[in-house]
C-alpha cells in the first residue's frame, strides 16, 4: 500500500500535453504538467521521456482505483534547466586585476 508523501519511482508510460502517464507497482499515476516545474513548462518532454524511470513525491492516493496523484518538481528542482547561469565579479576590483593582461595584448597586437 502506498502513502501519501511516499517517494516512489515509476516508468513514464505515455506523455499528453497536461501531463505524464506512470506505472508504479500495480498503480496508475498522473503527474500534471504543473507538478514538473515552478516555471512555465514549455514541453513535458524537456523533463521526462516515455519509458524513463523517474523518482517521484506521492500527494494523493485513490486505493479503489488504484491511482496516484504524483510530483516530479518535488525531487527533481534542478530539471528542465538548459545550462549554468555564469559567475561574474563585478566592480572595480576584477577591472583593475584584467587592465595589464589587457593591455599587454593590445600592445602584442600593434607590432
Amino acid at each position: 500500500m502506498i502513502k501519501k508523501g511516499e517517494i516512489v519511482y515509476g516508468k513514464v508510460t505515455n506523455i499528453l500535453g497536461y501531463g505524464a502517464f506512470v506505472t508504479v507497482d500495480n498503480y496508475d499515476g498522473l503527474i500534471h504538467i504543473s507538478e514538473f516545474s515552478d516555471n512555465f513548462v514549455r514541453s513535458i518532454k524537456d523533463y521526462v521521456t516515455v519509458g524513463q524511470q523517474v523518482k517521484l513525491k506521492v500527494l494523493d492516493v485513490d486505493e479503489e482505483g488504484k491511482r496516484l496523484r504524483l510530483s516530479y518538481k518535488a525531487l527533481n528542482k534542478s530539471r528542465g534547466v538548459k545550462g549554468e547561469i555564469p559567475k561574474y565579479t563585478i566592480g572595480f576590483a576584477s577591472l583593475e586585476k584584467a587592465m595589464p593582461k589587457f593591455i599587454s595584448e593590445q600592445f602584442r597586437g600593434n607590432k
